[in-house]
């Protein structure tokens, strides 16, 4: 598959993944409470979707590589990276490296954490 094909299978898959993430804050608005059940919901529904369809694409036919463009890197990308996150961290345990697995765990918490508290800081300033 030429690359533009692939880019535009991922950008579909995408953009249909962003507007469910949005589609599932509008469903869960009404039980908003200060605590964020959407995200929560995407991120667990996410994370079950791409280890679902990411093992069907590896272990079977049942996913040729276009659909996991579409479904995988698109969809899930789009609704959530999270789950990409997830899928990743699963494979680095199966591949038996439990010290990179722990090193992607904490450093994209932490550091997630640090760098979108180090911009908010640096917006601050430069407003």
């Amino acid at each position: 598959m030429k690359h533009a094909g692939a880019i535009a299978l991922v950008g579909a898959g995408g953009f249909l993944g962003s507007v469910a993430r949005y589609a599932v804050a509008l469903l869960l608005a009404p039980v908003a409470t200060g605590f964020p059940f959407s995200t929560l919901t995407v991120n667990i529904l996410g994370s079950f979707l791409i280890g679902f369809l990411g093992e069907l694409a590896i272990s079977t036919t049942l996913v040729s590589p276009e659909a996991r463009l579409f479904l995988v890197t698109g969809f899930c990308g789009g609704f959530t990276t999270f789950s990409a996150y997830m899928f990743e961290n699963t494979a680095l345990l199966k591949d038996g490296q439990l010290f990179y697995a722990s090193i992607y765990l904490a450093g994209s918490i932490a550091g997630g954490f640090i760098a979108l508290y180090t911009g908010t800081l640096l917006a601050k300033l430069w407003t």
